[in-house]
Formats: structure tokens, sequence, C-alpha cells
């Protein structure tokens, strides 16, 4: 299993932002990497950033292990200038930042992710016809999405692209 560094442009890196998903396609990584490898993913932009690891699926996808996107690490010294695309990648680099990230006594937990929206419709079915248009048109950028950890509801907050947005009006 190879470790790699993939760089990505500032626009996918922004789109990544936006909407990202658990995995994510990168033009000509598929012919450079293996099933397995581990890739760190670099952000090409001004001060560049990981913005996670992922392995490779073995046709040409990746799929993230860590996701970053919330809180970017600087870039090591040896791929900050490096170019968009597959580059390999000092091993001491890599596992530096993997033990940064996912530390050997990181706990996962559960969380809730709730997207709630009052919609007038005749039926069900055109409720839920409704409600995507909704989601597809507003998106994450105007879309308030409520985390709460799984057994506290008491701790649900609202994110608007990923970062903490006040819903209350009376607070503004």
């Amino acid at each position: 299993m190879a470790k790699w560094t993939v760089v990505v442009s500032p626009e996918q890196y922004e789109s990544e932002r936006l909407y990202g998903s658990d995995k994510l396609a990168v033009p000509g990584v598929g012919d450079s990497l293996s099933a397995g490898d581990e890739v760190l993913l670099v952000a090409a932009i001004d001060e560049p950033v990981v913005f996670g690891l992922a392995r490779a699926d073995g046709h040409g996808g990746l799929q993230y292990t860590v996701n970053l996107l919330e809180a970017p690490l600087p870039a090591p010294d040896s791929v900050k200038a490096a170019t968009e695309g597959v580059h390999a990648v000092d091993e001491r680099a890599f596992l530096d930042i993997q033990r940064r990230v996912r530390p050997p006594d990181t706990v996962r937990r559960t969380w809730l992710v709730s997207v709630d929206m009052p919609i007038e419709a005749a039926s069900p079915g055109e409720a839920v016809r409704a409600f995507w248009n909704y989601v597809r048109e507003l998106g994450p950028a105007e879309l308030p999405a409520f985390v709460w950890p799984s057994g506290n509801e008491l701790a649900m907050q609202a994110f608007v692209l990923g970062a903490e947005a006040n819903q209350d009006p009376e607070e503004d």
C-alpha cells in the first residue's frame, strides 16, 4: 500500500467544501493509484492546506478516511510547491499528518443531522418532491442543517456551510 499526495484545484476544493461527500473524484487518479493506496488531500490555494485523508478505491475514486474540511491543516513543506495531480509523498510527512488528525485514542460518535422545513402539498409524494427541490435550490449556502449528538437533543445546533449559524431572529 503506497502513500500519495493528491493536489486539487482551488475550484475543486471550494466545491468539496460546499457539496462534499464521502467520496472524491479527481481526474487522472485512476491511472496512478491502486486500490488501498493512502492519500493526503491537498488544496492548491495560496497557502496550501490538507483537507483530508483518503484511500483509493481502485476505480479512480478516493474514499475519505478523515475529513478535515471543517479544520484544514497547513500542508507539509514537502508538498507546498506541488502542482495539481498525484505526487509521491514523504512517508514521514504523511504519518505526521495522520497522527495529528487521527490520534490512536480518537472516539467516533454518532451525530444526528436534520433539515426540517414546512411544505404545503396535496400528498406526501408531492411534499417530498418539493422538499428535494428546495434543498437543491437553496443548497448548503442558505439552508440550515441541525446537528446534535445522538441522545442529546438539547445540544442541537444549526449549521450553514459547515459553520455554526444562529437561527434565532431575536438574537440578531
